[in-house]
Formats: structure tokens, C-alpha cells, sequence
């Protein structure tokens, strides 16, 4: 049969070591072993290898865009062959045996062509349309994850958690009731600050008598790269977690593999309880096509690797069984690359992404009316009378911001009763700021909790009980902490529906309370004023409301469009408004708001990206603000006492900062000509670039300025005033533009 050229030094190794050991083999002790689970192994370790090899000539040809290859970790397949088709599985993005093996498992699905499809970034790739060579298919619960630094942790963690927490509430989960959670990755990997805080907070869950049933998996091949893990680090640092069962197997004795990956399982599906499956395997053909291996490696560090090679130990044991021939193992290994190959000619002609629409088509979307119609739905009377007592909400009077949330955040507790709501001291405590006092209280325990104290679980148990029916709400304690685990909104959350073609979505809420102006308390990390971290995610909603009416009726759209569409919102909650009641004077309550009733939800809906207007019919309009956050008090406070004057100004608070109300932002500035943009962030990477980024985009011509806070961070006490934007500033800026 003719090879494909470059022939691989692997490729040709594993033939004549086949025939070369023959006697060896044939004549060493004979085990005791399923033949014909083996043989499936095999044929899936065999798969994987060609579709590496495959994808290297892809690559040369131009055909092919990824040559990160599974060889040397095709032990993987054993694993999943313990497991279950329907245990949702977050894969080491060298588990290429293990999506072969369980594709076996499932009628209809055709693993060689799922890859290839992947390989050539074919629209036709059946989990991310092309967008990303990734592992990952819905009918074989294999969420996709692009990371190569342990992100997808967090979402296995947060996912396990939420397993059992489904039956017990009653939320429909896609999974079964005694599925399993498995999560892959490398030894390199193992290191990395998300893996360790992942691993934690499995073990500080379960250590508590919590369910945790999730099979970490670390793919242990003693090299990152081109760093060397230090020989048994993995086995000293994991094997005596408390609440972590640890075991350990060698991709070289498929009989040890066959009965501790199955006891590994059982043990989680038994107890609940997590495991960490330490598996020791080797990296052939570097790392990727583009690594010169030889580099950091000597060439007889890489062939003593070969007497490793975790198909010639597959293939050992099938020969002792006496059920198999030398031939036979090789005409299967041949039959392989056959198919392989006669499989990527057929799917050559497949096309690409073909425009920007279709690329984005996953992003973000949005039906207004299906939102609309979620968002004013409520609880039933009885069932919002047993939430709140004899006095509702909207028989209360009027509420600052901070209760506000607290009463719609208590409204969707009630209707829906997949949400969550979670985070550090939001549970008996009530939060920082007190804005979910009670919550847990009327709720229970299982549905409002405090967590341990790291962003990235916080995230990750988001991330992991989105996928599992829930409709999570966590809070992010303060903005300055979001940068600690900005890459679980990034790269986790924000790409989901993307890399997936919309097949899983990790709709959210995640409340932030942030911005600065609390008269000089707390410094820099609890006065953070920086949004630039959020605002470029594609397909993330950032919102700030500045009053009570407002954020009551957004966080009901928040809710609406996780729940519906999978949307991912950061709803950022300026601290400084929680309980603020005045606007211009002491005792003018101009800050308070009543809550609404049901009944008025529909005709008070707030829709992603509208505007609000002060005042919505001025009968002079000379210049327009567009502001949020706390710049809305800052600047009606200027327009009173310029409209005192005979000035007409007109306040737009924005309210939505991604994606930005542009629509309405058209239509008033259109009718002053004079735009000034009043921007509570920092001179550089804040609102306001975007903002006049935007107008300039849809051509607008007329009079343009900005003020905004200093690009510092934020010092305290009275030295803060000094760095932030203030109402004198806003003055001057409006006084010089009418002249």
C-alpha cells in the first residue's frame, strides 16, 4: 500500500516493533483480561494515531490547521471506556483515543470524519462549525473547551456540583441522575493556578460531606512543552488530598488500566465522591507540528519514549489473549490509515466559514419579544405571597437600588426555581452591602449559599450549573476581584455558545458590585473603576443601572436572556447607589423609586441596549450627556441648574455599556448637535472610547467632548476626589460647549 509522505518515525516504528518483538511477546505470561474490550481500545488508540498522522499532512498541504496530536496518550481511550456515552466529559485537548472510543459508543456518529472535519475548519464540523479544532460533540456529552491551561476546570467542577443538586430541586438536567463528571488534562497543566483552584474547591466541597462526582483525569506524559514536570511531583501533590481519592495507572499495562480506570469510576459513581486518576503516559511527535522537539530533547530521549508507546502495550495484550495474530493487529493499523485517508479525500471539498454573519451567527442571539414575554412573567400571586408575607414589594414605598435588587432577585428566586444565587457571604450574612439580606432565609440553603472564596469556583460553579438546567446569578464581591478570573467569563463563558454552534449554553448573571465615589473608603480594590476588561468580550452584556425602577426591571431581562437565549450578563452594581435616597438636597428622595407590580412589568420592560432619557420631553434640547452609573446623578444635578438658567440639557443614561444603546444615542444627539460624554472610568480603555467610537462610526458631525476620571487607580480617603471625575468638571465641560 502506498504512504502518504513525510512518513512519521512513529509510524513506521510501531509496524517493525510489531514484528520485531513477536517471540517476546508471544511467549510472556498471558492475562486474564476482556479481549474484547481491548480489541475496541485498540481500534479507537489506532484511530487516533492516523488522525494525528493525517492531520500533520493536512497541515503541509494547506488543508489542515491544528497538528496538536494525542499520540503517546491514547491510554485515554480506556477511560472512556469505563465510563458512560452520557457522562458529560471536559477533554485535555490530547484526548483524541478517548473521543474515538466513546464515538464507538454511540450509534450514528462517525469519529474519523468528526475530526477531519475539525482538522479543516469545515462548517460542517459537527460542534463548532468550523471555528476551533476542538474535542467536543452534543450526542456524545463532550463539552468543547479550546483551553490548553486547565480553564475548563472550574466548568467540570461547578457542573459535578450541580448534578445531584438538579434532582434534588427538580431542574430538568440533560444528564442522568447518577451521571459522572470526568475532566482531562495535562501534567503541565496541573500546576496552573485555575487547575489548583479547581481541585480545591472539589476537595473543600467534598470534604464538607458535599456530592461532588467528578473523575479528574491528569495526563501525566513528564514534559510541558518543553519543561520537564519533575519525576513523581503529580503522585506528591495529589495523592493525599483530603476528600480526593487518588489512583494511579500506566498507559504501558493495559491490565492495570482495564481495572483502575473502572474502579476509579465506580468509586464516583458510587459515592458521589471525587477521584483523581493519575495517569502516567509518554508525548510523541512534540508538541505540534510547528515544535522542533530535538531543541530540548535528545534523539534518544525520543526513541526510548517508543518502547513506551501505549499501542504496542494494546496490542501485547492482545496477542497474549491468542485471539489475535501480528497480522491481524496490522492489518487492522492499515485498514485504519486506509480509512482515514479515503475518509479526508471525501471530505476535502467541504467549505469554510463563508462571511462575518455566519462566523457570529452563534454569539449573541437575541429574540426582543421572546425576552419581553420571559421578562414579565411572574410568580404566582400565592407563591409571591408566601416569598414576601402580607407586605410585597410594591406595597413597600419607595426603594433605594440596594432593595430594589433585593425584591427582583427575590421575584426570580420565586419563579424560577432553577435559579441560584451564590457567591462569598451572600447567604446567612446577606452580602457586603446587604443587597440579598433574607434571600437565604426564604429560599433555603440549597438554592441561596455562600461559597469559599475564590472568583474563579464562584465562575466555574456558574459555568458548571448553567450547563445543567440552573439558571446561576453569582456574585463577584467587588469589580477589582472580576480581574482575578476574567479568563472564566473570556475564554469560558463568553465562548460557549461559539464553539460550540450553539449546541451548549452558559447563560448567567453575574452581579459585580463596582465603580467608585464611597467618599474615599476602601481604596483602590474596593473603588475599582475599570470596565475595559468586560467591554470587548463579543456577545457579553454589561449593564449599569442608577436607580431602583431601572435595575429591578433590567435584572428581570438579565434573567430572561440567560434563561432563554443563553445570554451571559455582568450586571455591575455601583456601590456608592446602593442607599442613596437624594438627588440635588438632603430629603428630596429623588433617588427612590417604587417597585412595580406584575401587572405593570410588560409596560415598564427595559430591553438589552435602550436608553433612558431626563427628561424624556425636554422643550429645549441645546446639548446632550450621555452618561451611567454615577455620572447620571452628577450630570442631572449640572442640567437642573443650567435649565435654571434657561439652558436646555438633556441627560441620556445608557444603562446598557455592551451593547451600547445606539439607537436611542442616534435619535437625541441628532437634535442637539452638541455631545458631551461624562465618563466615570479612566481617560484610557473607558466608556467613553467606545462611546465616541460609536458615533463617529454612524457619522455624526456635530459638536463632540468627553470628561472622565484620570488614568490612576484609586487612592484613599479625600485623596480619592483628586483622580475621579466631579460635578465641577462636568460644569465647565457643558459651559465651554454653549458658550
Amino acid at each position: 500500500m502506498r504512504r502518504e509522505h513525510p512518513v512519521e518515525p512513529l509510524d513506521t516504528h510501531f509496524s517493525q516493533a510489531l514484528r520485531d518483538t513477536f517471540n517476546d511477546w508471544l511467549n510472556g505470561p498471558a492475562e486474564n483480561l476482556d479481549v474484547e474490550r481491548l480489541f475496541h481500545i485498540f481500534q479507537a488508540q489506532v484511530t487516533s494515531r492516523h488522525l494525528d498522522i493525517r492531520a500533520r499532512t493536512m497541515r503541509a498541504e494547506g488543508t489542515g490547521f491544528y497538528t496538536i496530536g494525542s499520540s503517546g496518550h491514547e491510554a485515554n481511550a480506556y477511560i472512556a471506556d469505563a465510563l458512560r456515552p452520557n457522562d458529560p466529559a471536559f477533554l485535555h485537548y490530547r484526548s483524541g483515543a478517548f473521543y474515538q472510543a466513546r464515538a464507538h459508543q454511540v450509534d450514528g456518529i462517525d469519529g474519523i470524519s468528526d475530526v477531519l472535519l475539525s482538522l479543516s475548519a469545515a462548517a460542517a464540523d459537527p460542534i463548532s462549525g468550523g471555528r476551533h479544532k476542538v474535542f467536543g460533540r452534543k450526542e456524545l456529552s463532550i463539552i468543547p473547551s479550546t483551553s490548553t491551561i486547565a480553564s475548563h476546570l472550574p466548568r467540570a467542577m461547578g457542573t459535578a456540583f450541580a448534578l445531584d443538586r438538579a434532582q434534588n430541586v427538580g431542574v430538568q438536567s440533560e444528564w442522568p441522575q447518577d451521571a459522572i463528571v470526568v475532566c482531562s488534562f495535562g501534567d503541565a497543566s496541573a500546576n496552573h493556578s485555575t487547575a489548583l483552584g479547581a481541585i480545591n474547591a472539589v476537595s473543600h466541597t467534598a470534604f464538607q460531606g458535599l456530592k461532588m462526582p467528578i473523575l479528574f483525569v491528569c495526563e501525566d506524559n513528564g514534559i510541558g512543552i518543553s519543561v520537564p514536570t519533575p519525576r513523581d511531583w503529580i503522585a506528591a501533590s495529589y495523592s493525599g488530598r483530603p476528600g480526593l481519592k487518588y489512583f494511579f495507572a500506566n498507559s504501558g499495562d493495559p491490565g492495570q488500566l482495564l481495572a483502575v480506570t473502572r474502579d476509579a469510576v465506580d468509586h464516583v459513581r458510587r459515592t458521589r465522591a471525587p477521584a483523581f486518576l493519575h495517569l502516567k503516559c509518554v508525548r510523541f511527535m512534540a508538541h505540534a507540528g510547528s515544535d522542533a522537539e530535538l531543541g530540548y530533547r535528545t534523539q534518544r530521549e525520543i526513541e526510548a519514549d517508543y518502547r513506551q508507546d501505549p499501542l504496542l502495550a494494546t496490542a501485547r495484550a492482545l496477542i497474549h489473549s491468542g485471539r489475535y495474530s501480528v497480522n491481524d493487529l496490522l492489518t487492522v493499523y492499515e485498514n485504519c490509515r486506509t480509512a482515514v485517508q479515503e475518509r479526508s479525500q471525501l471530505l476535502r471539498g467541504e467549505r469554510g466559514l463563508q462571511s462575518a454573519d455566519e462566523i457570529m451567527s452563534p454569539l449573541a442571539p437575541r429574540d426582543p419579544e421572546l425576552i419581553k414575554a420571559s421578562a414579565s412573567a411572574s410568580a404566582s400571586t400565592d407563591r409571591r405571597q408566601a416569598v414576601f408575607g402580607e407586605r410585597l414589594p410594591e406595597n413597600e414605598g419607595p426603594l433605594t437600588l440596594s432593595a430594589s435588587i433585593n425584591r427582583a432577585l427575590a421575584d426570580g428566586l420565586a419563579k424560577d426555581d432553577g435559579m441560584l444565587l451564590f457567591g462569598e457571604d451572600v447567604g446567612r450574612k446577606g452580602g457586603v452591602y446587604g443587597v440579598t439580606t433574607r434571600l437565604q432565609k426564604r429560599f433555603g440553603r440549597t438554592r441561596v449559599f455562600d461559597t469559599l472564596l475564590d472568583e474563579q469556583s464562584i465562575l466555574g460553579l456558574a459555568l458548571g450549573s448553567a450547563l445543567s438546567g440552573f439558571l446561576p446569578v453569582p456574585e463577584i464581591q467587588y469589580l477589582a476581584y472580576v480581574h482575578n478570573a476574567i479568563d472564566q467569563i473570556r475564554g469560558e463563558a463568553a465562548t460557549q455558545q461559539f464553539f460550540s454552534n450553539g449546541a451548549y449554553r452558559n447563560g448567567m448573571v453575574i452581579r459585580v458590585a463596582g465603580l467608585a465615589y464611597q467618599k474615599g473608603f476602601g481604596g483602590h480594590f474596593h473603588n475599582d473603576n475599570s470596565l475595559a476588561a468586560l467591554l470587548d468580550i463579543p456577545g457579553v452584556v454589561v449593564a449599569v443601572p442608577s436607580r431602583g425602577e431601572d435595575a429591578a426591571a433590567m435584572l428581570r431581562t438579565c434573567l430572561a436572556a440567560g434563561r432563554v437565549e443563553g445570554t451571559v450578563t455582568v450586571f455591575v452594581e455601583p456601590i456608592a447607589l446602593y442607599h442613596s435616597r437624594d438627588l440635588s438636597e438632603p430629603g428630596d428622595s429623588k433617588l427612590l423609586d417604587p417597585y412595580s407590580p406584575p401587572e405593570l412589568w410588560e409596560q415598564g420592560h427595559v430591553p438589552v441596549g435602550r436608553a433612558r432619557i431626563y427628561p424624556p420631553d425636554a422643550p429645549r434640547e441645546d446639548l446632550t450627556i450621555l452618561t451611567f452609573g454615577n455620572g447620571v446623578g452628577m450630570s442631572l444635578r449640572v442640567a437642573g441648574r443650567l435649565r435654571r438658567e434657561g439652558r436646555g440639557i438633556v441627560v441620556v443614561d445608557l444603562r446598557w455599556l455592551n451593547p451600547l444603546p445606539l439607537d436611542d444615542i442616534v435619535e437625541q444627539v441628532g437634535k442637539t448637535n452638541k455631545v458631551l460624554v461624562v465618563d466615570e472610568t479612566r481617560a484610557r480603555g473607558g466608556v467613553s472610547e467606545s462611546v465616541i467610537t460609536a458615533l463617529i462610526d454612524v457619522g455624526y458631525k456635530g459638536e463632540l467632548a468627553r470628561v472622565s476620571s484620570l488614568n490612576s487607580f484609586i487612592p484613599l480617603a479625600d485623596a480619592a476626589n483628586l483622580v475621579l471625575l466631579n460635578e465641577h468638571t462636568i460644569d465647565d465641560a457643558v459651559r465651554r460647549m454653549l458658550g
